[in-house]
């Protein structure tokens, strides 16, 4: 779990305000492993907002559990837009959610390339009638831990947006 107040203060912020919504959220994360979602739940009362948090590390994860069509990702490639917005779209379509967050990115310090670096992360945000919003982000190679971290950010940023 990431030990950051400032993170924490988003986040009950951003349970208290889904909650006053009658919203509920989901996650689907690969590089954060779960962080965004372990993040949310350690807030009081967020039984009420959290619907549940898929982990789709592995390629395998994101097929099974959030639908992400394997030729998609042999495509596009994990890290990308397209199986971004897949990953939101399937976990709103497999939870109760009204807001679906996902997250693919390379947090390093290996598996990166020329055309996908180390701190490559893309995100997307799917919400019960509208559009898929997506987001990239290059964050540079400040360490796994750092890139790991301002990926809770940027998934905040975009679950803020959206209440």
């Amino acid at each position: 779990m990431i030990e950051d107040a400032a993170l924490l203060a988003r986040a009950e912020a951003l349970v208290k305000a889904y909650a006053a919504a009658g919203k509920r959220i989901a996650t689907a994360e690969s590089c954060t492993g779960g962080l965004v979602a372990g993040l949310l739940t350690s807030v009081p009362g967020s039984s009420a907002v959290v619907d549940r948090g898929f982990v789709t590390y592995s390629n395998e994860a994101k097929t099974d559990l959030v639908g992400v069509p394997a030729a998609l990702i042999a495509a596009h490639g994990a890290v990308s837009e397209p199986v971004a917005r897949a990953m939101a779209e399937g976990a709103l379509g497999r939870s109760l959610a009204h807001a679906a967050v996902s997250i693919t990115g390379i947090a390093g310090p290996g598996g990166g390339s020329a055309d996908k670096p180390v701190g490559l992360v893309h995100f997307a945000l799917a919400l019960k009638g509208s559009t898929t919003r997506h987001v990239e982000r290059r964050f540079g190679d400040p360490g796994r831990s750092e890139i790991r971290r301002l990926a809770v950010e940027q998934a905040l940023e975009l679950l803020e947006r959206a209440v």
